[in-house]
C-alpha cells in the first residue's frame, strides 16, 4: 500500500499543556517529516522554530511503515502574553522536498473564522473551561465534541476556556461497533503495522487476527478452563448488567495495532476516505441488521470529525483514563486483577490497550514523567510489538508510579490516576478496591497543602447519587460487584475516610471543584463537612457522556426514588447518614419535578469567581442547549 493512499497528517495537531514559556502539541503523520513552527502574538515578534530546535526538546516516535507521532515540546524563546491571540503556523516538509506545507493543504477546516491561522489563549487563570467523558462512536446521539466546537466558535477570544479537560473512556477499547472494527483492520494495512506475535492464545498472530477478523466472537479466543475460563469472564464477559449498561466485549480490541488504529479513527477524518465499509461475510441476518443500524450512526460520527480536529488543536487538552480506554471494570476488584492478569493472552490485551493510551495520550499529559529509556522502549516495543522488550514494557506500564499530573494553572489541576494503585480489600478479594490506596492519597495531600483552591479531576465522581451507591453496595454483599460496576470512593472503609480527612486537614484548600465523568449522566453537588470550621467549600461536577447516556426511563426511576428515599424529611435519610456530610444538589434548569440528574450527550462547561470557586456550571448539550445546574437548598440533606 503505497503512501499517496494516506493523509498526511492522520490526527492532531493536539495542543495539550501551553503556559507562557512552554507548548507541547502532539500529531500523527504518515510520513516521517521536517517540522517548522512559528508562533505569532498579537503585538509581539514571532518566534520561529526550525526542525532541529524542534527536535532538541522533542521527539518522533516511528509505530509503523507509515505512522508516526511527533510530540512537539518546546521551552520558548521569549514569554508569550496572556488572555491574548498567539497564532501558530505549524509547517511539514517532505522528504526531498524544502518547502513546508501548511494547515490549508493538510486539514483545510483547522481554522476558526475569521483567523487565517489556527491558535490558542494563554489564560492568566482559569476563569472557565469545558470538561467530559464517555464518547463511544457507535452510541446513537450527537457529538459533545462538535457541540463544544461549534459554542466555541461563537466565542469571543475574551471568553474563550483556558482547557479541554477529558476525563476517561476517550476511546471504547472493550466495546467496538463492527464497522468500526472493520475500519481499524483496514487502516492496519495501510498503514503497515508490524505483526504481533501471541502468547497462550488460540491465534499465533495479530495478522490471523486482522485477516480473519473474528468479527463478534472475541470472547471464544481465550481457553475455558481453570485460569484461563476467569480470565475469559474477566475480559470478554457480556454480561448484561441488571442496573446499569448492558456490556459488548464480543468485539474487544485485543492486538496494538488495532489500539493504535482506533485513536486515529476516533479523532481525525483524515484516516476514514477509500475505506470500504462493506459488512463481512460471517455476519447472520441479525448481526447484518446491527451492522446496517451502527454503520449509519458512525457515518454521523465520522461527518462531524473535521469539527472535533478544529476543537483539539486549539484548547489545551488534558486527558486521563478511565477503564473504557482499556477494558471494563479495570482492576475493580483483587480477583479481577488475579484473573485478569493471571493469563498472558489476557495480560497482553490490557498492556496493548495501555500503551496505547500512553502514545496517544500520556505522553502528552506530562512530557517529563517519562524518560528517554522509557521512550526508547515504548519505540522498540512498537517496532517488534510481541517481543521481549513489549512484554517489558508492559510489566513496567502496569505499575507506573506517575500516571497522575497536575497543571500550574491557577487554580492548579490536579488529575488523579484512580485505577492503577487501588486500595485492595484485604478480607474480601471478591470486594470494590478502593479508587486510591493510602500511599497515592498521602502523596495527594502533599501536593495540595498550602493552595488556596484546587481543580481535582476524578475520573468517577468522588461523591455520588446515594441510592445508585446503595445498590451498588447491596450487589457487592451479594458477591456480584462487577455486575453493577461497584466503584465509588464510599465503597472502600479506607479510602473512604483517608478521602475525607484529606478535606478535613486544615492546611488543604479552601476551594475544591472536584470533575468527574464515568457515570454517562451529569449532575452538581455542593457538599459541606463537619469537623472542619469555616469550610472547606466542595463542588462535586459530573459531565458525562460527551457520546453516551444512561437508559433514559432507569435514570428517571432512580433519580426520583433517590430523592423520595433520601429527601430532608425521610427517615431512611436519617438513619442512613455515613459520612458526616451535608449535600446540596444542583437542579438542572427546566427539569422536571423531582428530577436532578441530567441525562443527556454533551459537554460540561464551568465558569470559576477569581477565588476558584464555581460560578456557574452548565452542560452544553448535543442538541444545542445549554442547561445550567441551580441550587436547591430545599434538598439538603446531612449524610
Amino acid at each position: 500500500m503505497s503512501e499517496e493512499n494516506l493523509a498526511l497528517v492522520l490526527a492532531g495537531p493536539i495542543l495539550r499543556q501551553i503556559s507562557t514559556t512552554k507548548l507541547s502539541m502532539w500529531i500523527a503523520t504518515s510520513q516521517a517529516l521536517e517540522l517548522q513552527l512559528s508562533l505569532q502574538a498579537k503585538g509581539k515578534p514571532p518566534q520561529l522554530f526550525d526542525h532541529q530546535q524542534i527536535m532538541q526538546t522533542s521527539q518522533c516516535i516511528c509505530a509503523g511503515e507509515r505512522l508516526y507521532y511527533y510530540l512537539i515540546d518546546l521551552e520558548l524563546k521569549s514569554a508569550l502574553p496572556v488572555d491574548t491571540w498567539v497564532s501558530y503556523d505549524l509547517g511539514l516538509i517532505k522528504a526531498g522536498e524544502s518547502e513546508p506545507l501548511t494547515w490549508r493543504d493538510w486539514a483545510p477546516e483547522l481554522v476558526y473564522p475569521p483567523h487565517n491561522l489556527p491558535g490558542f489563549v494563554v489564560p492568566n487563570k482559569v476563569k472557565q473551561m469545558l470538561h467530559g467523558s464517555c464518547r463511544k462512536p457507535h452510541f446513537a446521539s450527537g457529538d459533545g465534541l462538535v457541540r463544544a466546537d461549534a459554542w466555541l466558535a461563537e466565542q469571543e477570544l475574551d471568553n474563550w476556556p483556558s482547557l479541554l479537560m477529558l476525563s476517561g473512556d476517550q476511546v471504547y477499547a472493550d466495546d467496538v461497533a463492527t464497522p468500526m472494527l472493520v475500519a481499524i483492520h483496514q487502516l492496519i494495512a495501510r498503514l503497515g503495522l508490524a505483526n504481533e506475535p501471541f502468547q497462550d492464545s488460540k491465534l499465533a498472530a495479530s495478522e490471523q487476527l486482522h485477516a480473519q477478523g473474528h468479527y463478534l466472537s472475541r470472547q471464544e479466543l481465550l481457553p475455558k478452563e481453570g485460569v484461563e475460563l476467569a480470565a475469559n469472564k474477566a475480559l470478554f464477559s457480556a454480561v448484561k448488567k441488571p442496573i446499569f449498561t448492558s456490556d459488548h466485549a464480543n468485539n474487544h480490541l485485543i492486538s496494538l495495532a488495532e489500539m493504535l488504529a482506533m485513536y486515529l479513527l476516533v479523532w481525525s477524518p483524515s484516516a476514514w476516505p477509500k475505506l470500504d465499509m462493506s459488512p463481512p461475510d460471517s455476519l447472520s441476518l441479525d448481526q447484518l441488521d446491527e451492522f446496517v443500524k451502527q454503520r449509519e450512526t458512525l457515518d454521523g460520527f465520522v461527518a462531524g470529525l473535521a469539527k472535533v480536529q478544529r476543537l483539539l488543536a486549539h484548547l489545551p487538552c488534558a486527558m486521563m483514563f478511565d477503564d473504557h480506554d482499556v477494558t471494563d471494570d479495570w482492576n475493580l476488584t483483587a480477583a479481577w486483577e488475579q484473573s485478569a492478569y493471571g493469563h498472558p493472552f489476557s495480560k497482553r490485551i490490557i498492556g496493548n490497550a495501555l500503551v496505547a493510551y500512553f502514545l496517544c495520550q500520556g505522553w502528552g499529559n506530562a512530557p517529563d514523567n517519562f524518560s528517554a529509556k522509557l521512550m526508547g522502549e515504548l519505540q522498540a516495543s512498537l517496532l517488534a510489538p510481541g517481543g521481549q522488550q513489549h512484554i517489558a514494557l508492559i510489566d513496567t506500564l502496569l505499575s507506573y508510579p506517575q500516571w497522575h499530573y497536575h497543571w500550574d494553572t491557577e487554580p492548579r489541576l490536579l488529575v488523579l490516576d484512580t485505577r492503577t494503585h487501588r486500595w485492595r480489600s484485604e478480607r474480601n478479594l471478591n470486594s470494590p478496591s478502593g479508587l486510591m490506596d493510602w500511599e497515592a492519597l498521602t502523596d495527594l495531600q502533599q501536593q495540595l497543602i498550602g493552595l488556596d483552591a484546587v481543580i481535582l479531576v476524578s475520573p468517577a465522581p468522588m461523591f455520588g447519587v446515594k441510592l445508585i451507591e446503595v445498590i451498588q453496595r447491596l450487589f457487592t454483599l451479594a458477591g456480584k460487584p462487577l455486575l453493577v460496576d461497584a466503584e465509588n470512593w464510599m465503597a472502600h472503609p479506607g479510602s473512604a475516610n483517608a478521602l475525607l480527612n484529606l478535606f478535613r486537614h486544615p492546611k488543604t484548600p479552601q476551594h475544591f471543584v472536584i470533575l468527574s465523568g464515568d457515570v454517562h449522566y451529569s449532575f452538581a453537588y455542593q457538599i459541606q463537612l463537619r469537623g472542619r470550621e469555616g469550610g472547606p467549600d466542595i463542588w462535586q461536577i459530573t459531565s458525562s457522556g460527551i457520546k453516551n447516556q444512561f437508559p433514559e426511563g432507569l435514570l428517571n426511576t432512580l433519580d426520583r426514588i433517590n430523592r423520595w428515599l433520601y429527601s430532608p424529611r425521610s427517615p431512611l435519610n436519617w438513619f442512613t447518614r455515613r459520612r458526616r456530610m451535608r449535600i446540596v444538589p444542583h437542579r438542572p434548569e427546566n427539569a422536571a419535578r423531582g428530577e436532578r440528574l441530567l441525562n443527556a450527550s454533551g459537554i460540561g462547561l464551568l465558569e470559576l469567581n477569581s477565588d476558584g470557586s464555581p460560578k456557574a456550571v452548565l452542560q452544553l448539550t448535543a442538541k444545542g442547549e445549554a442547561i445550567a445546574f441551580e441550587m436547591s437548598e430545599q434538598d439538603a440533606r446531612w449524610e
